[in-house]
């Protein structure tokens, strides 16, 4: 039972469940918008997904407490070095349309990260809405350019829809997290539950997922998916209402990162066996 914690606990905390999540909203473009598999992309954004959360997430401590770090950290920076390297495999698959693309995204990976304003003591990461602007719209990058980026022939406008539809899920999606953090975080971390409270900050959150609706069935695409989506939608609803300071340890980090991997499941599920 330990080892099987153990396990989970590592899967989380080592970003693999969120990599998932990613992975699958590649998937999901791909299936929305009629394009082939393209397995260079898809793991490019699985393992960049790795080395850039843990990267997020563990470089300060490794850097100041490098002497002391515990083994579990240890066996996450050993394993997002693994990923690293395969990162840079499947990079060197893509052709150079998609290699520029990756560009921005990187740097603004290291601003998010790395002090570079108000003395070299702040970066992207310590402002609250910002932050959620800057997460968003990487994630539109990874899971909607990246993949449209490897065909020529596309609706632009089913493009730019999913992609504005995907900028808002990923906004409701960290929503749940920033009301988990909202009492723990730095008090000039002014994230959207601090700025307009829990209440308003959900009833926000529902207008966006409203807007999502609206689009899905302005988006092109097989009518089945659009009722998958309904599922995906009423599930995020309940998760956003029912997200207070005090959840449960992994209801945002297990639970609402899952809604993505639910999602391509049921695509999967509904398109080839119903």
């Amino acid at each position: 039972m330990k080892l099987l914690l153990w396990l989970f606990n590592f899967y989380i905390n080592a970003s693999i469940h969120v990599a998932l999540a990613v992975y699958a909203l590649v998937r999901i473009t791909e299936k929305y918008l009629g394009l082939p598999y393209n397995e260079p992309v898809a793991y490019t954004a699985f393992y960049g997904t790795i080395t850039a959360y843990n990267f997020v997430k563990y470089a300060s401590l490794a850097k100041f407490k490098h002497a002391s770090l515990t083994v579990n950290l240890r066996y996450i920076q050993v394993f997002s070095l693994l990923c690293f390297g395969c990162w840079v495999y499947y990079v060197g698959q893509l052709p150079a349309r998609i290699l520029w693309c990756l560009v921005p995204f990187g740097l603004l990976t290291l601003l998010y990260t790395i002090p570079f304003y108000k003395g070299f003591k702040k970066n992207l990461r310590s402002e609250g809405v910002v932050k959620v602007l800057i997460v968003a719209s990487v994630w539109v990058g990874v899971t909607v350019m990246l993949p449209v980026l490897q065909c020529e022939q596309y609706s632009y406008t089913n493009v730019l829809m999913l992609g504005a539809q995907r900028f808002l899920l990923v906004v409701v999606w960290v929503l749940p997290f920033d009301i988990r953090d909202m009492n723990r975080d730095e008090l000039s971390l002014r994230t959207l539950p601090k700025r307009l409270g829990v209440a308003q900050t959900k009833k926000l959150g529902i207008l966006l997922l409203a807007i999502c609706l609206i689009l899905e069935f302005n988006i092109m695409a097989p009518a089945l998916y659009h009722r998958v989506f309904l599922a995906l939608f009423g599930l995020t609803a309940i998760l956003l209402m029912r997200a207070t300071p005090q959840q449960y340890r992994y209801y945002s980090s297990f639970w609402v990162e899952a809604l993505p991997i639910f999602w391509l499941i049921l695509l999967i599920v509904f398109v080839n066996f119903l």
